[in-house]
């Protein structure tokens, strides 16, 4: 099995590396972010992509749903300290195959590896089941953003500028401007502490 690992904390991350590999699994290639992470494993092509949820430029639930779209045999685990409904709901809607709890890794992340190349879908124990009736709702609300939106939105609620949302996404000041007005539109919100509580409860950050 060759994965690629992505998690903004180094200590953890080589943590992670040493336990996979002790464990027979290849790490072809780790990632610090997001958006190096999705390189990564569209260049390197792994069977399964374990992202951090919680990472900068873009968080894990944004790469799984832009792996999911792009490369959709690369299977995705999210690791994660977050165990609200909402988080695993948000991650499994993007096409997350895993989501096991930074708590329980070392004895989780083996066994959801083995089932997700299995083709099955793994949650650390005490998910809640919440989570498993919400995903069978057929009224559940859709996202009204584009993946580019979410983006911008990440990155606004992390604190970035219009400058520095441009540079990193390789857009213009006034086009970065425009996704962020156009986003607070879309959502009816008009000041940044909104949008910031709206990244949080769709997953895109945390707290």
């Amino acid at each position: 099995m060759r994965v690629v690992l992505a998690d903004d904390h180094a200590m953890f991350r080589e943590g992670v590396k040493a336990l996979l590999e002790r464990e027979g699994v290849e790490v072809a290639g780790v990632a610090p972010d997001g958006r190096e992470a999705l390189r990564l494993a569209r260049e390197l092509v792994p069977d399964v992509a374990v992202f951090d949820l919680s990472m900068p430029v873009m968080n894990g639930i944004e790469a799984a749903r832009e792996l999911a779209r792009t490369a959709p045999k690369i299977r995705t685990v999210l690791l994660t300290m977050c165990d609200e409904d909402a988080y695993v709901l948000e991650a499994l809607r993007a096409g997350a195959r895993g989501y096991v709890l930074k708590a329980q890794a070392a004895s989780d992340l083996i066994n959801a590896l083995s089932q997700v190349m299995r083709g099955a879908v793994y949650l650390s124990p005490g998910i809640s089941d919440v989570v498993i009736n919400a995903l069978v709702k057929p009224n559940a609300p859709a996202d009204p953003l584009t993946g580019r939106e979410r983006q911008v939105l990440q990155l606004v609620a992390e604190g970035r500028t219009a400058r520095q949302i441009a540079s990193m996404l390789g857009l213009s000041v006034k086009t970065a401007e425009s996704h962020r007005n156009r986003i607070m539109r879309k959502l009816d919100i008009h000041a940044t502490a909104g949008l910031v509580r709206y990244a949080v409860r769709r997953g895109l950050v945390t707290v």
